[in-house]
């Protein structure tokens, strides 16, 4: 009885080291500034959570693939930073530059400096209850979902495989068209 005691341990171990070889650990910081919660945003057309955050990523490190479900406002501190888009493309952010990712786009940051951290200030305006990000299973690339109906043409739609593959052009521009969306009204300046 013994002998099987420890040999079912002994799997158990080798099962529980081979798991945590296959988790990708990341030092990414984050320091949660503030959170506040808008009772009824024009966004969403009902609650919204609020979050202000700094992000620190440690030179030679890339995050997970991921998308934010609402909208992420993003202004660089210090560092260059990289984004990397899950359909092909980079952006070099440096400091004071701004970008936003919106529409639920797969993507990921990199920080290519061998010295110097990068610092990111984060604003996220998120539906109550969503988190402010979703990371990819298993840390898969993934593609999509398209931005405007020109990424469907010329076979652009043999690339998206998030948050679904299309079986057209035609089906990947009536996504495009149909799929939901909250434009920001702009109010114009009186003043100007």
């Amino acid at each position: 009885m013994k002998v099987k005691t420890r040999s079912r341990g002994l799997v158990i171990a080798i099962s529980v080291g081979v798991a945590l070889l296959s988790v990708t650990v990341y030092s990414a910081t984050t320091n949660i500034l503030a959170v506040g919660t808008i009772g009824n945003s024009q966004l969403f057309d009902g609650p919204a959570t609020v979050t202000v955050r700094t992000l620190t990523i440690k030179p030679g490190e890339e995050l997970a693939w991921h998308y934010h479900p609402g909208y992420a406002f993003n202004v660089v501190k210090s560092g260059t930073l990289t984004v990397e888009d899950g359909c092909g493309g980079t952006e070099t952010l440096t400091p004071r530059q701004a970008f936003e990712e919106m529409d639920g786009r797969v993507h990921r940051a990199k920080n290519l400096s061998a010295t110097e951290d990068v610092v990111v200030y984060n604003t996220f305006i998120m539906p109550e209850g969503k988190p402010t990000t979703r990371n990819i299973p298993g840390n898969e690339r993934r593609c999509g979902p398209p931005e405007d109906v020109d990424e469907c043409k010329n076979d652009g739609w043999l690339n998206f495989n998030h948050p679904q593959n299309f079986i057209s052009q035609g089906q990947c521009i009536d996504f495009v068209r149909h799929r939901p969306r909250n434009l920001i009204p702009v109010p114009e300046d009186p003043l100007n």
